[in-house]
């Protein structure tokens, strides 16, 4: 091989590695994207289950963790056109129950209404409609109510209304659970059983593990 050749692929090389530095200093430094290769970025600290956890709150404390389930986003019984009854995990046989004129409680007979609708209203939020027996008459649907006197929050029933914060809950999948068994929150607040109080809306942070609740499908939704 003669000198001025070995020159020539001595002079290749050194530019072929500068020019794959210059690249990768480019793309680290965030002056251009940086092609074939996908980069895991984790979660920042707080942020559990699609949700912002208060100031103060500690993820790592709660006894129940609400984790996401592609089955969950994908089962009809949360699209707005199936009717369901719920029953508490461990209530046996007593069911939820929107009481007339009252709060959200469980009932071991035909009072209240008891037939619900869980209905999309976006970002991953849903009414839980409440309707009498088969489905009749006029819905009203599950409200967070604060009583204001160091009680526990509950659920009661108000006329529906999409845009108020208080009956958009969350409908989240229980991790290892059984089927079609879910936790049921509104911002950062579960529906529980409290031996004292019966339902009650609490943070998992301040309180036992969340209840989680089994839903059944009843049939077509009420057509509105």
């Amino acid at each position: 091989m003669s000198l001025g050749r070995w020159l020539a692929g001595a002079g290749l090389v050194v530019l072929t590695g500068t020019a794959v530095a210059v690249y990768t200093m480019g793309s680290a430094s965030g002056d251009g994207p940086a092609r074939g290769a996908a980069t895991s970025v984790a979660a920042p600290a707080g942020v559990t289950a699609g949700r912002t956890q208060p100031p103060g709150d500690d993820p790592a404390g709660a006894a129940v963790t609400a984790t996401p389930s592609p089955t969950a986003a994908a089962d009809p019984l949360l699209s707005g056109k199936r009717r369901v009854t719920i029953v508490r995990v461990g209530a046996f046989e007593s069911g939820l129950a929107l009481l007339d004129g009252g709060r959200l409680a469980e009932v071991d007979d035909d009072r209240g209404r008891q037939v619900f609708v869980p209905t999309p209203v976006g970002s991953g939020q849903l009414l839980i409609k409440a309707y009498h027996g088969g489905g009749t008459g006029q819905p009203v649907c599950w409200q967070v109510r604060n009583p204001g006197d160091g009680r526990p929050l509950y659920v009661r029933g108000a006329t529906c209304r999409t845009d108020d914060p208080a009956q958009r809950f969350e409908i989240t999948a229980v991790a290892d659970g059984g089927p079609r068994e879910y936790l049921i929150s509104n911002r950062w607040a579960y529906l529980r059983d409290s031996a004292r109080s019966g339902l009650i809306m609490e943070e998992l942070g301040d309180a036992p593990a969340a209840s989680s609740f089994r839903f059944t499908d009843t049939g077509p939704a009420p057509r509105r």
